[in-house]
């Protein structure tokens, strides 16, 4: 039976933790999440039960480990609960093991506003003068 071993270092609240897959059968997953000290990740650890190969065709709302995480009260923020569906893919033979990496570009980073340069809150005149 193979295992897989995910690292999560969820940023800023640093409440690292480690995820082991396995697979059960044909279509299933067996997580445990473990060396966390966040409550709340404790609590989504044990709420947790088998993931189906199913679990991870269903839309977010209807998905059971992020039911499970939003009834661990999980903060919207956290990668955890998307690590777990990335481990139980990877050992499901749904995906690849592959990094996922998100990162701010602090280099790149401005207080310029995101949107336009229109600060008047005015729509812009197009070419022929009408708004």
């Amino acid at each position: 039976m193979e295992i897989i071993f995910l690292n999560v270092e969820p940023g800023i609240c640093g409440f690292d933790c480690l995820i082991k897959a396995a697979r059960s059968g044909k279509r299933i997953a067996k997580i445990e999440i473990t060396e966390s000290d966040c409550t709340m990740i404790q609590t989504l650890a044990q709420n947790l039960s088998d993931i189906s190969i199913q679990d991870l065709f269903v839309s977010l709302t209807k998905n059971p480990i992020f039911i499970a995480a939003e009834q661990a009260g999980c903060h919207l923020a956290c990668p955890v609960p998307v690590a777990v569906i990335k481990a139980a893919e990877v050992v499901l033979g749904l995906a690849v093991p592959k990094d996922v990496v998100i990162s701010f570009q602090k280099e790149k980073m401005t207080e310029q506003p995101l949107c336009c340069s229109n600060t008047s809150n005015k729509p812009e005149k197009n070419h022929k003068g009408n708004r």
